[in-house]
């Protein structure tokens, strides 16, 4: 989707961290924004910082989990100003920490927000997707779903399945004759929004930001990239775990530091609080 002037966005979990950052970024090229997330509260600042910028944006409060409401809002924004142009499947949480201490209930609700959450918005807006010119669906995954994450399984286990789902899907619409709907799958490290607090970047990278991950999302969907993998280990990784033996694999992991991040986690709140994937 090389022009992206006038098209209109939907981006969830868009109140803060990642998906606002892509929400600003994409408001600067022209892009029309609908920004929703499950924090109602933080809707009003994230808008008029957008609206600031020049941005045109609307906002509407959504949990993802729930089937009913992603529908009902389909049928507003499709009875107000039409079907949108670029899917941002970017809300998410995650819940750090040994699996056995984690409650059984957080695990699911990793699932549910994560993963469950993703395939329902993309199924009920995929259809107006298809019948655009031109449309992009973008999820956030996350460098977690190429490699297994110590004292963050659920949410490490989450992503593969976001990865699998969305490359599946971006098949599925090529052999449908839907290749005007691209898919782009984003795999950042540790991003700087609070999720990760107190994680450790592998060695020789460091942590992201917001904006730098929401700089390369935007630059992935103007030139019609399958993946986003950021940083420069993260792009490697795919390609040493495919070639290596798993003992080797896994001892390269484990030098760069790359399984032990989440040892020192802290996130917002620890275990028990839910943290959002921004």
């Amino acid at each position: 989707m090389r022009q992206l002037d006038g098209k209109r966005v939907l981006i969830t979990g868009g109140a803060r961290g990642i998906g606002h950052a892509i929400a600003l970024r994409l408001a600067a090229e022209g892009c029309k924004i609908v920004l929703t997330d499950l924090k109602q509260e933080l809707l009003p600042e994230a808008a008029a910082a957008i609206s600031a910028a020049g941005g045109d944006v609307s906002t509407y409060a959504l949990d993802v989990t729930e089937g009913e409401a992603i529908a009902e809002l389909r049928e507003r924004l499709n009875r107000g100003k039409g079907p949108i142009d670029l899917l941002i499947n970017s809300a998410g949480v995650v819940f750090g920490g040994s699996f056995l201490e984690v409650p059984l209930e957080q695990h699911f609700l990793t699932y549910r927000i994560n993963l469950l959450g993703l395939v329902a918005v993309t199924r009920a807006f995929l259809p107006d997707l298809i019948s655009r010119p031109e449309a992009h669906l973008v999820n956030i995954a996350s460098a977690a779903g190429f490699i297994g994450l110590p004292m963050g399984s659920t949410y490490a286990s989450s992503k593969w399945a976001v990865i699998g789902f969305s490359d599946s899907i971006r098949q599925e619409l090529k052999s449908q004759r839907h290749r005007h709907v691209r898919v782009s799958i984003i795999c950042p490290s540790y991003v700087s929004t609070g999720l990760f607090g107190g994680a450790r970047a592998p060695r020789l990278t460091r942590i992201l930001t917001a904006e730098r991950v929401a700089e390369l999302t935007v630059a992935a969907i103007k030139k019609n990239r399958s993946y986003m993998l950021t940083p420069w280990l993260i792009k490697i990784t795919p390609a040493l775990k495919g070639l290596l033996p798993t003992p080797i694999f896994e001892l390269t992991s484990k030098l760069f530091g790359a399984t032990s991040g989440m040892k020192s986690w802290q996130g917002r709140g620890g275990i028990m609080g839910p943290q959002d994937e921004r």
